[in-house]
């Protein structure tokens, strides 16, 4: 079984409602927008945001108003921040979080914390047990032909594997890019079922029945705090 695809579940499982992830959608395509500038064409992290926004079925009006913003000259300021967490049993988490006001984002996660005896953790403490690696996968070609296009493209990769049918390619986060460029030339129409900057455990562990339950609202409770973007575990779920 492939690494990334226990992520996806788990996460999938812990998915926001959707006003959440439009909420989450809009401040991430403003913040590439206002940092690398408006134009797709010319600002790769904004392109990938917006296919990705449009795959999950975010309206195209969020996405122009999130890049209007910048161009009428709004000046919001996100910043991201990471929190590490130790919860039941050995379960550790990684909180990816966007916001305007650290002290609000702080506030609820510790809230979040307090309620289910969970632990904050210090910066390293969890994250040193995970890889942070970028994740491309797709169909239509074999493992042999993506390591072809890669190799033909000088791209430097982590591990290529065939996961029923899609090809998962593991690498550092600045090679996102390279990766993706590699296999649309040598499959133009590609689509990229997988296209993520994400931390993925190095050992995954099973939890008790109450354990599990405990973890579960961890996961439910982090879902509804606003600045909180992406949730990342060590749990089979």
């Amino acid at each position: 079984m492939g690494r990334y695809p226990n992520i996806a579940a788990s996460k999938q499982k812990n998915g926001a409602a959707k006003g959440k992830i439009y909420s989450m959608y809009a401040r991430e395509i403003y913040q590439a927008a206002k940092m690398g500038g408006t134009s797709t064409d010319a600002n790769a992290s904004l392109k990938r945001l917006v296919d990705k926004a449009k795959k999950e079925q975010v309206p195209a009006d969020i996405i122009k108003r999130a890049i209007d913003k910048v161009n009428s000259g709004a000046d919001e300021s996100y910043e991201n921040t990471k929190y590490e967490v130790f919860g039941p049993a050995g379960s550790t988490l990684i909180i990816d979080c966007l916001t305007d006001n650290l002290n609000r984002t702080v506030s609820d996660i510790r809230a979040v914390i307090n309620k289910t005896h969970t632990k904050l953790g210090a910066i390293n403490s969890v994250s040193y047990m995970y890889d942070n690696v970028c994740v491309v996968g797709f169909k239509g070609l074999s493992e042999d032909e993506a390591l072809e296009a890669l190799i033909e493209a000088g791209v430097d990769i982590d591990d290529i594997e065939n996961e029923d049918g899609t090809i998962l390619i593991y690498g550092q986060p600045t090679a996102l890019y390279d990766i993706k460029t590699a296999i649309e030339k040598k499959l133009p129409n590609v689509e990229f079922d997988i296209d993520e900057i994400t931390w993925i455990a190095k050992e995954k562990i099973d939890l008790s029945e109450e354990d599990k339950e405990t973890f579960n609202k961890l996961l439910t409770m982090l879902d509804t705090v606003e600045d909180v973007q992406r949730v990342y575990h060590n749990v089979n779920l």
